[in-house]
């Protein structure tokens, strides 16, 4: 993939704020309701193409309230 900018921090941490992710630390962030956190989403694991963000490399882990039937 070439990408056309570069990642801009910022706009990731407000691309997972609107979907409910909270940062707790760094660049790693939790979605409570969901049961999903992810980690390690710096700006070499999270592409920018087009003003569109590519996530790649991370690290996806679920907790208990990800497989809870809601």
């Amino acid at each position: 993939m070439t990408i056309t900018q570069e990642t801009d921090l910022e706009q990731v941490k407000l691309f997972l704020e609107a979907n409910g992710f909270i940062n707790n630390r760094n660049n790693d962030y939790v979605n409570p309701d969901l049961g999903i956190i992810l980690e390690d989403l710096h700006d070499e694991n999270v592409l920018t193409k087009n003003d569109m963000l590519y996530f790649i490399d991370s690290v996806i882990y679920t907790t208990k309230e990800f497989w809870t039937n809601k």
